[in-house]
């Protein structure tokens, strides 16, 4: 027998039940495949035929007791995640994650915060990257200064490698901490903290010619993609976040080839990103299946516009 298809979006069952609600139904949906390619979804006593084409983009679903000129059609939303990079204190990016190529593009990153806020955005992609070299974050002041002037919820990722580090930063209101080093160096950190905070952790599969690196991208390991996604999983992670490196900060499009395979042999939401700077790379990456997408140096450069992206895409 065939596995489940698990379907975690609030919005689609709301869609797929008609607008019922029903109380406490948590975001769980089972679909169970069934002959002739259709899916039997079973949930709150209900049962519905539906079709899921192979791209995950696109839900037909029927009730059991409607006809068939009663199938709708339902376009999945994915999360819009402008991204700032911080060194020094100012809003820069990195070409390729290289240190030595850099280009400011804000001598104040709260005002780049602002202007994504101002446009739209619910979530906000914040590396310290001075943290990151440094193991610890560095940029905290910059930070909490987003924080105050904004409701944007953040996820932050650099130099998160402690216990007491990663604790505090949720304390003070960070919305979803990303580690990336410690998956490596010490998965056992992020069992415990997966297994206290759940969806407040976040990996980052930051990978150059498929191997991650880490430490800021400095090191290169002998990890793949998808062992370490798969490792990740186990250990109870909840979210993921890919990133080519040597697409990053290019604008030359995303690895929609290791996105594909990523999604698909991965059970939990996944976050891309690297070399996205077309509208056309945000509809292939949803057409894949993403949860969200994190856009840097396109915004910066206007090659994307972040408030049509969040009108056309986002959640």
């Amino acid at each position: 027998s065939q596995s489940p298809v698990y379907l975690t979006t609030w919005e689609l069952y709301h869609q797929l039940t008609g607008g019922e609600r029903h109380a406490r139904i948590g975001h769980l949906l089972k679909i169970w495949p069934v002959p002739d390619s259709t899916l039997l979804l079973q949930h709150c006593h209900q049962t519905m035929y539906c079709m899921i084409d192979q791209t995950k983009s696109v839900v037909v679903v029927q009730r059991r007791y409607q006809s068939t000129s009663e199938l709708r059609t339902i376009e999945p939303k994915m999360e819009i995640i402008p991204a700032i990079d911080i060194r020094g204190g100012r809003c820069v990016r990195l070409y390729q994650g290289d240190y030595e190529q850099e280009t400011v593009f804000d001598e104040d990153p709260v005002t780049a915060a602002l202007t994504w806020y101002s446009q739209g955005a619910s979530w906000l992609h914040v590396v310290d990257l001075d943290g990151a070299v440094a193991g610890e974050p560095r940029n905290m002041d910059v930070v909490e200064e987003i924080m105050k002037e904004s409701n944007l919820s953040i996820e932050l990722g650099g130099g998160i490698r402690q216990e007491d580090v990663a604790k505090g930063l949720l304390r003070q209101g960070i919305s979803r901490i990303v580690l990336g080093t410690v998956a490596i160096e010490n998965g056992g950190l992020i069992t415990k903290l997966c297994q206290r905070f759940g969806e407040a952790v976040a990996v980052s599969l930051d990978a150059r010619d498929g191997k991650i690196a880490i430490h800021g991208w400095q090191k290169d390991t002998v990890f793949e993609v998808l062992q370490l996604s798969h490792e990740m999983v186990d250990a109870g992670v909840r979210r993921l976040i890919y990133t080519d490196i040597r697409r990053d900060g290019t604008l030359t499009g995303p690895n929609f080839d290791m996105i594909k395979r990523l999604i698909a042999e991965t059970s939990i939401p996944v976050i891309v990103a690297g070399g996205i700077s077309k509208v056309e790379h945000l509809r292939r990456i949803r057409e894949l299946g993403a949860e969200g997408a994190i856009i840097g140096k396109a915004l910066y450069t206007g090659d994307i516009n972040l408030g049509e992206a969040i009108v056309q895409f986002g959640a």
